[in-house]
């Protein structure tokens, strides 16, 4: 009877401890959730400036809408080169009505406790800032986000590369984005149409990813048709006649690596491509690409699992038939998250735990990865030296090119 007291006295007083521990955990998190976060400050010479537009594509009916009849609509961000002596106000990293609704959709635990309070987060863009006038047009890479992923979560990326002198845009993609924002306040949440479900075979999950990219893959369509339109003098308006969209690229993390890979089979405007560290899909796995591409991995090395090596034999299948030049990179040190801006906004230590980042540092990552998105498309689009990317191992050993 004695031993069986002592037991439980045992027991309550870890029970205790398991309690003040997850208190304590959750109350750092929680302060934690408080600090102000600076995003890496853009690299390039060009100030920054953002725009928004909701764009409705009227001759496609959205097939992942939950509603019959549906026309096809998206959220579109575009960060250019601005004029630095026009002031205006800073952007917020997410408008109020999008943190609203992220707030709504993930929950306390989520958005109170295992993520940087966003309006805390500070970036560098000017709101609807004037277009820099030291060049007459400027190249555009479209940026595609991975499923459930907002676009604001590459501004780190975006801010760097119009620094540098490109227009950037990206996109949320309604019912795959965990929550889409529409100009009038509506509110699209993602749904399990529009985001293949983890608990499919691995056949049936192909087939629903690849039937996924080609909705993504034709968005990427509609806005480059957009982009044309506000392009024209017929549109007057701080783009009219400023996007050289003769020199256009495309990139994405995740799915919509996938997307930028089968965008670039689909629509010949695109003339060179990133995939960083995304699984293809789509029919761009046997037919192949004719424009330069680079896949930009995770570090990989420590996984043995079947699906890894698929992934690296679908890209290995689609390099050694391509007739642009193909190349494959990783960023040794580095896991999915260090490619985004959640890579400084989850907790770290989680991060790490989970398996979601690597070793390397959150920020030098995200320099690494902006540094090998830049000089790449300095190289397919501005006709820079093409060495300068293979020379990026020099300042960033982390960086490893494949041998071919």
């Amino acid at each position: 009877m004695r031993i069986v007291k002592k037991l439980l006295k045992i027991l309550a007083a870890l029970v205790v401890l398991v309690i003040i521990g997850i208190a304590a955990i959750l109350g750092l998190l929680r302060l934690e959730h408080g600090f102000a976060v600076t995003l890496p400050l853009p690299t390039g010479p060009f100030a920054v400036g953002r725009a928004t537009y909701d764009w409705v594509d009227n001759a496609r009916t959205d097939s992942l809408a939950p509603v019959a009849g549906q026309k096809r609509e998206v959220i579109v961000w575009i960060w250019y080169p601005a004029a630095r002596k026009t002031p205006v106000e800073t952007a917020e990293y997410q408008p109020a009505p999008l943190r609203a609704a992220l707030t709504s959709y993930e929950g306390a635990l989520m958005s109170k406790f295992l993520t940087r309070d966003e309006s805390l987060v500070r970036a560098h863009s000017g709101l609807d800032a004037d277009m820099s006038p030291a060049q007459r047009t400027y190249p555009v890479v479209i940026m595609k986000s991975g499923i459930g992923a907002l676009a604001t979560d590459y501004t780190t990326l975006a801010e760097d590369l119009a620094s540098h002198g490109f227009v950037v845009v990206g996109s949320d993609s309604p019912y795959s984005t965990v929550v889409v924002v529409f100009a009038d306040g509506r509110i699209a949440k993602r749904t399990p149409v529009g985001n293949p479900p983890e608990d499919l075979d691995e056949a049936a999950r192909k087939c629903v990813a690849s039937e996924l990219v080609k909705v993504w893959s034709a968005d990427t369509r509609f806005e480059l048709d957009q982009l044309e339109r506000l392009n024209s003098a017929d549109q007057p308006g701080k783009f009219s006649g400023r996007l050289d969209l003769g020199s256009v690229g495309v990139f994405g993390h995740s799915f919509g690596g996938a997307t930028a890979a089968q965008f670039c089979h689909d629509d010949a405007r695109c003339k060179a491509g990133i995939d960083m560290d995304g699984q293809p899909f789509g029919n761009v796995i046997q037919e192949s690409l004719a424009q330069p591409f680079l896949y930009l991995m995770s570090d990989h090395s420590n996984e043995k699992g079947e699906d890894s090596r698929q992934i690296l034999a679908n890209i290995k299948s689609i390099c050694d038939s391509d007739k642009g030049g193909c190349q494959v990179a990783t960023v040794r040190g580095s896991r999915h998250f260090n490619f985004s801006d959640q890579a400084l906004l989850k907790d770290h230590y989680l991060g790490r735990l989970a398996g979601m980042l690597g070793p390397v540092s959150e920020r030098r990552g995200l320099a690494i990865v902006a540094a090998c998105v830049n000089v790449f498309f300095e190289i397919h689009l501005k006709n820079t030296p093409a060495n300068r990317l293979s020379n990026l191992s020099t300042e960033y050993p982390e960086i490893r090119f494949d041998a071919r």
